[in-house]
């Protein structure tokens, strides 16, 4: 099977084919930094991930551009609700998406471009677009500059909407300057205690949908491979990149791919609902890596509805996988991986980035594994230990990689087992002495504080439980 993805734009699953013969570059939407990501947020970045490294396993050469906005309406809106500077907030944010991807495992990407940095590639498209006759300066001396949505055809193609259909931008208050009131803004004028740059045509600062259409064909060229996004981003955003880069000439995305959003209680996992879970706290529950599980999982156009339960669910499967590999390790040595991974999963993640077939043969070779384990069979447990390891490698989620060798909390991990081990030695007394109360005892605190110890032929042996 050749490599194949849902392409938003032609509404159908379609063949790979990069302008470059093994190369791939994407860009994806990153944060808008006026808040701490919520896990809705981290998904995006874990799906394309997941995309990024599958690709590389495939040999192509992969540049990813993840965007920053660090200015924005509502990155101002948060200062001066705070009383700080608008760069304040931005700084600080970008700080907690950066630690979230990290703690997830997210590779970082090739390039992770700020808006503020690029004013000139915004200012250069403008000029591009107006003298096109796409693009047109508020006669009102404001300083906004619009996209005259009318003057492209293709308007509304990538959303599948017809512009008669369409609502206002209600991307400025009074629509001040516009033609039309579906007209959005490039530019927005400046106005009293907001940051603002030069242009040829008045201080002001960008709309956010310039910002992603400079900084995308800056790093990855007027036509590149992939642009990706949450599914909430198709319209109005993604829609208006479309526009105003093949509006100003550029070929722009040949490919256009969504992950589905993050629900809590039937509602989209958003800032303003109030029902964030950030990243921080969700830690608590869970390790890093088997947040990182729950979030890959699922197929990335599919909507995840959030409850503990289904994340506890999630992390029990991971720690099945994690534990299979452990005992693999204890009986056959170190487990080395191949380099290639099993037709069959390959297939899976051939087809639109299919995790959650592929999640099964993952699982199938554990059930397989476990009856080697039990046979004793060490060659079988040794190759099927390794083929685990290769797929879930590609996964990002290795639990014997040097990432996720600890489950994630480095360093805590090696405190944790000297305290275990020493609570493990006045357990090993007590039954010596045949105080199995006492040891029971021992055994049902270690529970309780979240480690599991299970004997087994070679000595106890224990491992973290939370959730």
């Amino acid at each position: 099977m050749s490599l194949r993805f849902y392409d938003t734009s032609a509404r159908q699953v379609r063949d790979f084919t990069p302008l470059r013969e093994g190369r791939a570059s994407l860009y994806l939407c990153g944060a808008t930094v006026q808040a701490p990501p919520h896990i809705g947020h981290i998904r995006s970045g874990v799906n394309f991930d997941i995309l990024r490294r599958w690709l590389e396993y495939r040999g192509y050469r992969v540049v990813l551009c993840r965007n920053v906005t660090d200015i924005d309406d509502k990155i101002i809106n948060v200062a001066a609700d705070e009383g700080v500077e608008w760069w304040e907030v931005a700084e600080r944010n970008q700080r907690a998406f950066t630690s979230a991807y990290d703690i997830l495992g997210c590779l970082p990407p090739t390039v992770e471009p700020r808006a503020t940095g690029h004013v000139p590639e915004m200012i250069e498209l403008m000029r591009r677009l107006i003298d096109r006759g796409h693009a047109y300066p508020a006669d009102d001396g404001s300083g906004d500059v619009y996209f005259d949505v009318r003057s492209y055809s293709g308007y509304g193609a990538l959303s599948n909407q017809r512009i008669e259909q369409m609502r206002g931008a209600c991307d400025t208050d009074d629509d001040r300057g516009k033609r039309d009131p579906r007209d959005f803004a490039l530019w927005k004028g400046a106005r009293p205690g907001e940051p603002s740059w030069e242009t040829p045509w008045g201080r002001g600062r960008p709309g956010w949908h310039l910002e992603c259409s400079a900084m995308s064909t800056k790093y990855l060229g007027g036509s590149f491979d992939v642009h990706g996004g949450g599914l909430d981003l198709v319209f109005p955003h993604h829609e208006n990149e479309v526009a105003q880069s093949k509006a100003a000439g550029d070929g722009f995305a040949q490919y256009w791919m969504h992950n589905g959003l993050l629900h809590m209680s039937g509602e989209k996992m958003s800032k303003s609902l109030g029902n964030s879970l950030l990243i921080p706290y969700m830690i608590r529950k869970v390790r890093p890596v088997e947040l990182r599980y729950f979030l890959a999982q699922a197929h990335y156009r599919s909507v995840i509805d959030y409850s503990d339960e289904a994340l506890y669910e999630a992390a029990a499967a991971y720690q099945r996988i994690e534990g299979f590999l452990t005992r693999a390790s204890e009986v056959a040595g170190t487990i080395e991986r191949p380099s290639e991974v099993p037709d069959a999963f390959a297939e899976a993640l051939d087809d639109d980035l299919g995790v959650s077939p592929a999640l099964a043969v993952v699982h199938n070779a554990v059930r397989e594994g476990n009856t080697a384990i039990a046979e004793g069979a060490k060659e079988r447990i040794s190759e099927l230990g390794g083929r685990v390891r290769a797929m879930m490698d590609v996964l990002g989620l290795d639990p014997l990689s040097e990432t996720w060798g600890s489950g994630g909390d480095s360093g805590l991990r090696d405190v944790v087992d000297a305290l275990v081990a020493v609570a493990l030695e006045q357990r090993q007394a007590a039954r010596q002495r045949k105080d199995y109360a006492a040891a029971d005892a021992i055994r049902d605190q270690l529970l309780t504080a979240g480690v599991a110890v299970e004997d087994t032929p070679r000595g106890p042996r224990w491992e973290l439980r939370r959730g």
